[in-house]
């Protein structure tokens, strides 16, 4: 510490005996060192001294060194040392962090310096190709310090860096040497600040991607041992993540690659796994390399891209990989969920993948398919919520496009089947009428895939037959779960019922006709759409059972006696009422649930109480819904143009009805439209107006860091400020007078003004001729004289 001190007197001199300079004077005269003296050494201590200072006074730092800091970048490059405090200077005061040391001067500042400084460094974008150009400098004290300064104000303005860095040349490639240095230091926070570049960027991930990135990431992480590697092989995964996901251009560019192969060795698991076991970075690992896969065979992707991924993965052994881990002892639950939704997404649509798939047997004593020990794990109220999601989903994938897998899962539920052993069907069977309502969910929208643009499965399921009680007479799975709907109390289960009653009646007559001879069944979803109490989740049930009833007159084959397609539109008309009715179906796509289980195949939910909807119910909803409205006469009737006298009594009243609801739509559209114009144009006037305010506030937030560090120069004790201040009130209201001075002169000259136009309209009346310029202010003049 003593050396400390005495190396700064030697740059700043002694002080005055019996005084101590600030920290705001210490950094004044080191800027002031820095940019006056002649002697390399000199400036090269001082700015030493100025990166030592700049954590505790980061605001007298920047506001007074930043143009000199980087003016010493561009002269004095030559000497790596005084770069290099530069550097870790600028690094500083840019951070967005705030230091320990800096928050003992307790500068009560609320605005982050390190970002107006950050936006400050960077307006001239010539900053920033300065700093990169220093990655060219192999010394270690140069080169590091330039990759943390791009990481800081990458940091903070992350799309104005990414904008510099792509027009400036060989920008990319520069970074992307970084990731050979064999200095690991340097290359880790080069990755680290590769992860942040790429964040958000097409172009750059194309780039980065076109840069031989994939090779030299794949070297990183077999260097450092794979997935049982450290962090750093972690952030190699989160950098590919980066160029690959929702970059068509960047994955097909991977598979092309042959990268997909480099992944296998990854899912090799020790034989001596269960005594090793997982490290909390090994599961880092896992789960990113999991991902990795994940995001080449998304549904999101395009359909050729995914089928040619999923090949690829089938043929180089790494769906194999993948069921090894499914079926191994001792896997910690996060990485086995997220295989298992991997799992899905490689088999999803590719039928030689769902048949492998299929194949897999389970290490159990008997041995067990693996789609029946995942399925036990679903019904299971003690497994992990997450993990029956994943079971759920990965079980649609295997069903996804695959009618022989839709054939083989019901074909184990007739009568004819003879397997003893525990099979799907059964599993599913059971789930449907447990007493916990996420299992039925479960097996019921599980159930509903086996039906899925099959008509064939929905008559085969038509024939299981189910024993409810001991001695009577055996009864149909649909019959069972229209009696299950009228006798449960849980609101999830009967939704789940109900969403797999309705695949199962769309299109197929055969099915509504034995929904419609259970006892009590249209009377229960009369009741449900006609009641007028509810919550918010009520609403779905209600509307899901306006949906069935729909279902019945939408593929209704009259041979129910009583249930015909027009008495059952009369039912709906008188009990429940066509706005109501129509009002009720409606609740569906308007809830909040709809919205979010509408958007992607794979459920996401946090809790239990969340599911509700799903996925390929919300696609036959949005198809069904005309279909229905269609059927009931509604659409048919004004899309023909009938009149109302060529109509029943009947018709012509649910014409009128819906003529009153069309003029009110029509009516609240209008206006809906009025108030979005009058909002677009306001929009256009705002946005107009914050772009001033912007480039105001940027100047006015410059002008402020800068008037605040040099509020800080002087000690709190100097008298000095509040002189300053008291000259600016003095000159504010010197100013104010002038003004106010200039105010009443103007009226004065306004006056005159007045008065003189009036005198040279009286001269003319009078014959006098009246000159233009001065000539006239003179003659009006001399003529007022006389």
């Amino acid at each position: 510490m003593e050396y400390f001190r005495s190396g700064l007197k030697s740059v700043l001199g002694a002080p005055t005996p019996g005084t101590q300079p600030t920290g705001a004077e210490t950094v004044e005269r080191l800027v002031s060192r820095v940019s006056t003296s002649t002697l390399l050494e000199d400036r090269r201590d001082a700015c030493r001294a100025l990166k030592a200072l700049s954590r505790k006074y980061r605001l007298e730092v920047g506001a007074q060194g930043m143009d000199v800091l980087r003016q010493v970048l561009e002269l004095d490059r030559s000497d790596c040392e005084i770069i290099g405090y530069c550097l870790d200077t600028l690094c500083n005061i840019t951070s967005k962090e705030v230091f320990e040391e800096e928050s003992e001067t307790n500068l009560n500042i609320k605005v982050n310096v390190g970002e107006q400084f950050t936006e400050m460094f960077i307006k001239n974008s010539e900053n920033v190709t300065l700093v990169l150009s220093f990655l060219e400098e192999y010394d270690f004290r140069v080169r590091w310090p330039a990759v943390k300064l791009l990481t800081s104000l990458l940091a903070s303005k992350p799309k104005e860096i990414q904008d510099v860095i792509l027009v400036s040349p060989m920008g990319v490639s520069k970074l992307m040497d970084l990731l050979v240095e064999s200095r690991e230091v340097i290359r880790n926070d080069a990755l680290l600040l590769l992860i942040n570049l790429t964040k958000s960027n097409a172009n750059i991930q194309k780039i980065v991607a076109f840069e031989n990135a994939f090779d030299r990431l794949f070297d990183v992480i077999r260097e450092e041992g794979f997935t049982d590697g450290g962090i750093v092989v972690e952030d190699c995964m989160l950098l590919m993540l980066n160029l690959l996901k929702n970059n068509t251009s960047n994955i097909n560019f991977f598979k092309e690659g042959s990268y997909i192969q480099k992944l296998a060795p990854m899912f090799i698991l020790p034989d001596n796994l269960e005594e090793v076991g997982w490290s909390p970075q090994k599961v880092s690992n896992m789960h990113c390399v999991l991902q990795l896969v994940r995001t080449l065979v998304s549904p999101t992707n395009p359909v050729q891209i995914v089928t040619s991924c999923q090949k690829t993965m089938r043929n180089v052994n790494l769906l194999e990989a993948l069921c090894s881990i499914l079926m191994a002892s001792g896997v910690p639950a996060d990485i086995l969920t997220e295989t298992i939704n991997t799992v899905g997404e490689v088999i999803r649509g590719n039928l030689t993948n769902q048949e492998y798939f299929a194949s897999v047997m389970a290490p159990s004593n008997p041995p067990r398919p693996a789609i029946v020990v995942l399925l036990m794990s679903m019904v299971n109220e003690k497994q992990p919520f997450t993990l029956r999601c994943a079971v759920l989903y990965c079980f649609q994938c295997f069903l996804f496009k695959n009618e022989i897998g839709q054939e083989q899962v019901v074909s184990t539920l007739l009568p004819s089947s003879t397997n003893s052993s525990l099979t799907t069907g059964q599993l599913l069977c059971g789930g449907l009428f447990n007493t916990e309502s996420l299992s039925s969910w479960f097996s019921a929208v599980a159930l509903s895939h086996t039906l899925i643009e099959n008509p064939a499965q929905k008559e085969q399921l038509l024939r299981v037959l189910l024993a409810t009680n001991l001695g009577s007479q055996p009864v149909s799975l649909l019959h069972q779960c229209a009696v299950f709907l009228q006798q449960t109390t849980k609101l999830q289960a009967k939704i789940g019922i109900l969403m797999l009653v309705a695949m199962w009646m769309s299109y197929c007559p055969q099915a509504v006709q034995v929904f419609l001879g259970v006892p009590g069944a249209m009377a229960f979803l009369t009741a449900q759409t006609s009641a007028s109490e509810f919550d918010n989740n009520e609403e779905i049930l209600q509307g899901l059972c306006a949906f069935l009833m729909g279902l019945c007159v939408a593929f209704n084959d009259n041979t129910v006696q009583n249930y015909s397609k027009e008495n059952l539109s009369q039912l709906i008309e008188k009990r429940v009422g066509i706005e109501t009715y129509c009002t009720k179906l409606g609740e569906i796509s308007r809830h909040e649930n709809y919205a979010k289980a509408a958007k992607q195949p794979q459920i996401r939910a946090k809790h239990s109480s969340e599911l509700l909807l799903e996925f390929e119910f919300c696609k036959l909803f949005k198809a069904l819904e005309p279909v229905i409205i269609k059927a009931l006469g509604v659409q048919r009737d004004l899309s023909n143009g009938m009149s109302e006298l060529s109509l029943s009594e009947h018709e012509n009243a649910l014409l009128l009805q819906y003529k009153e609801l069309i003029r009110d739509q029509d009516k609240k559209l209008q206006e809906v439209n009025k108030s979005l114009s009058n909002l677009q144009r306001e929009n256009q006037d705002l946005k107009g107006q914050i772009e001033e305010l912007r480039q105001t506030n940027s100047q006015l937030q410059d002008q402020n860091t800068v008037l605040k560090a040099q509020m800080q120069l002087s000690d709190p004790s100097n008298e000095r400020i509040k002189q300053l201040e008291s000259e600016l009130v003095e000159k504010d209201a010197e100013l104010e007078r002038l003004r106010k001075d200039q105010d009443d002169l103007l009226e004065l000259l306004t006056d005159q003004d007045t008065k003189l136009n009036a005198f040279k309209n009286r001269l003319k009346e009078l014959g006098e001729t009246v000159e233009d310029g001065d000539s006239e202010d003179n003659s009006v003049g001399s003529d007022n004289d006389a």
